[in-house]
């Protein structure tokens, strides 16, 4: 039903002369005059985060930290995106996407702007952040560099951790070239025979053992914090490990390959099987990239280059340092708070005096958290007061990604064991599945019903229910419905929503919702929810529509929404008319934008902005202004394909007068008086920091602003009023009642 429903809407995307009544596009457009390239806009988003790495008012870890982001944003489109776009190619795919470029033309453009990223990261790296880690004493020395005290360190380091680990291969007629694990750090060598000096010269390979950190801590010297990379210390004895060999040059590097998961569910026996077999298989993936030093010897790169069929535009260099992801250790193995964000304790949710407890809390109203800012222990008790509660008799919840020591995975497992406990558990979260799989046969053995959802589908929803007989002898529903996984490591630094409520008519759809996804038992009309991929691209749909009609009326007609990406067409094709018709719309899009703002007869009240610092923007919220009866959405779906229909979705509405109150006077305001950490997106995709737009406006960082209201050191004052050149229209404030 996805796909047909999918297929039916895109069928009249591109034609922008007939859209809705009494919104007429003036002029036909060509794809390539309504969409920006997708792999252009992640592109940007990647560069934006580069931004905080290369920010010189950032502390200085931090800065490295964004670096390692940088680096681990890239590995996983690198393995995912460009390597969908290799397939795509050698399977014969020709039809140009959104953008007007075919998949050969895509993958070049981006294979380009990949080489000028990487020169970008290498530079922030080796100009910036290296020497200012030096000058605050934060060293990373070369063999030569070292003192005897910390050479014999670590020396006595290689032969206790390291060497018992290392596998040296030389390459020959019978040892061929060793199956190089995806990502995994190697040492390539050019070895001769010294009984042979004349014959030919032979490549070694030695991989890195991901056990070990790739920073060796050296004892400290004077104060600083020093380190030796470990691919270094073993570069130092190789000699030793290929006695018979004099090494003629060595080098590190890493090959990542193709991790794009492509699931058969009908020719597989189950779901949890199908999986199981792909991680095996993804072993096997082509490769795709090849890093290494930029200064390592020639006959080295292309002896590797051949091996593993590689182009030459497939091989990107850094100076010195392979896989800076890895520099993420030294942001948490750096005891510095100097260096670092100042840190800030989440506001504690604080029940009412006359509430019993959560559950009496809640049939008086509902309560809706901002994480980081208010704690997360709210949620996990929700959950754990349903596993322990002898009045709790049904317990369910969805789990998507999670910790590794998850109190959720805990308490769901305890609650297999007394009442009636079902878990979604979703197999398909991409480089999850391993750990998901164990956790579901753990509930399984506990006593708890697992199910993976619809098959076809990953179970993206956010949603925890219980059903409890209450002291008054009525038995009611409890709902926790979110924005971000139940996850609460990622909660300390993520931006999410979440919404517990006792509301009937919520309650009995995420009822209904669980049914779905457990029995495939699909209802008509899931309202007061948007489902996925039932209900909910369709009612978006209507919801912007309505806007603007509202508009064409002469009524208040006001567009807010906050997510991760943009990417769906014929949500953008109704944004666009709705604009033509009067409608301000302001998006806050942390990701990709394929929008175009602000074009002539096109776009001209549509402003994209992207906020990007120390937390990560992960909340989804839809405003609709709806002729002064304003509405407002949370959920767990972006405005894109995939979400809309492929994934099993869920989004909300926000019903208690409070909590609307919030949103319009604190969250959404703030977020759009930002001048510090927004950028602006133009109408060709490129992003200019809303400072540099508003030289003269004070600055105003939205999450700074947020921390300290959670902590009690400002009020909604401080946020600065908007004008129309800065956001549009904002929110207006209203009153909880």
């Amino acid at each position: 039903m996805a796909n047909a429903q999918y297929a039916k809407m895109s069928a009249n995307t591109v034609d922008c002369e007939h859209g809705p009544q009494n919104a007429r596009m003036p002029i036909s457009l060509k794809k390539t005059e309504l969409f920006n390239g997708r792999d252009y806009s992640w592109m940007q988003f990647n560069r934006r985060v580069l931004e905080e790495a290369e920010d010189a008012t950032n502390p200085l870890l931090e800065r490295v930290k964004f670096l390692a982001i940088t680096a681990s944003n890239l590995d996983e489109y690198v393995e995912i995106r460009q390597a969908g776009l290799m397939q795509r190619i050698e399977d014969g795919y020709r039809e140009p996407g959104y953008d007007g470029l075919r998949p050969a033309e895509s993958l070049a453009v981006l294979t380009a702007e990949i080489h000028r990223f990487v020169a970008s990261q290498y530079k922030c790296w080796s100009n910036q952040l290296l020497p200012e880690l030096r000058r605050q004493g934060i060293r990373l020395l070369a063999w030569n560099e070292l003192s005897e005290e910390a050479a014999e360190f670590a020396r006595g380091y290689f032969q206790r951790e390291v060497d018992p680990l290392l596998t040296p291969i030389s390459i020959d007629p019978a040892h061929p070239f060793p199956r190089v694990i995806n990502k995994a750090l190697c040492l390539a060598l050019l070895l001769r025979p010294k009984r042979r000096s004349s014959g030919p010269r032979v490549l070694g390979v030695v991989t890195v053992p991901r056990a070990l950190p790739r920073f060796v801590r050296l004892p400290a010297s004077n104060g600083h914090d020093d380190y030796l990379l470990l691919q270094n210390l073993i570069e130092q004895h190789l000699g030793g490990m290929y006695r018979g060999y004099a090494v003629l040059a060595s080098t590190s590097f890493r090959v990542t390959r193709n991790s794009n998961l492509y699931v058969e569910e009908e020719e597989a026996r189950s779901l949890l099987e199908t999986i199981r077999v792909e991680l095996h298989n993804r072993r096997k993936g082509d490769a795709v990239r090849l890093e290494i030093e930029s200064d390592a010897d020639p006959e080295i790169v292309e002896r590797l280059r051949v091996n593993f069929e590689l182009d030459e535009d497939q091989i990107f260099r850094g100076e010195g340092l392979v896989n800076l992801s890895r520099l993420l250790f030294l942001y948490n193995d750096i005891h510095r708070p100097d260096l670092k964000f100042q840190p800030f304790t989440p506001r504690p949710l604080v029940l009412g005096r006359n509430s019993a407890g959560i559950f009496d809390e809640l049939r008086r109203r509902d309560i809706l958290l901002h994480h980081p800012y208010d704690s997360y222990d709210p949620v996990v008790e929700f959950v754990q007061q349903g596993a322990r509660d002898p009045a709790v008799v049904t317990i369910k919840q969805t789990l998507y990604r999670t910790s590794h020591d998850s109190p959720m995975f805990q308490a769901m497992t305890e609650a297999g064991a007394s009442k009636e406990a079902t878990v979604v558990v979703e197999l398909m979260a991409r480089f999850d599945e391993a750990s998901n799989i164990r956790w579901a046969r753990s509930m399984e053995d506990a006593g708890a019903q697992v199910f993976h959802g619809v098959v076809g589908l990953k179970t993206h929803c956010k949603l925890a229910l219980l059903v409890r007989h209450d002291e008054d002898g009525v038995t009611r529903r409890y709902c926790h419905l979110g924005t971000g996984n139940y996850n609460p490591e990622t909660a300390r630094f993520y931006t999410d929503l979440s919404l517990l409520t006792s509301d009937p008519q919520i309650a009995e759809r995420v009822h209904m919702v669980f049914n779905y996804l457990t029995a495939h038992a699909e209802l008509d009309d899931y309202s007061p929810l948007l489902v996925a991929p039932l209900t909910m691209a369709e009612n978006f749909l209507r919801l912007i529509r309505r806007e603007q009609e509202h508009a064409l009326a002469g009524r208040p007609a006001h567009i807010v929404a906050k997510m991760n990406s943009l990417l769906e067409p014929s949500i953008i094709q109704a944004l666009y008319q709705a604009s033509q018709a009067g409608v301000e719309i302001d998006l806050i899009v942390r990701g990709l934008s394929t929008l175009r703002p602000g074009v002539k007869g096109l776009s001209e009240r549509i402003r994209v902005r992207s906020i990007v610092g120390r937390l990560l923007e992960h909340s989804r919220i839809f405003h609709f202004a709806n002729g002064g009866n304003d509405e407002i959405y949370l959920g767990s779906a972006d405005w894109m394909p995939r979400n809309l229909f492929e994934r099993s979705e869920v989004v909300f509405p926000v019903r208690d007068p409070a909590a609307m109150a919030r949103i319009h006077n604190e969250i959404l305001p703030a977020y759009l008086a930002d001048t510090v950490k927004a950028r602006i997106q133009q109408p060709d995709g490129n992003y200019i920091r809303a400072s540099k737009l508003r030289k003269n406006a004070p600055p105003f960082c939205a999450q700074d602003f947020l921390i300290r209201l959670a902590e009690g050191k400002t009020d909604l004052n401080a946020i600065p009023a908007q004008t129309g050149e800065q956001a549009g229209k904002s929110p207006r404030r209203r009153t909880a009642r």
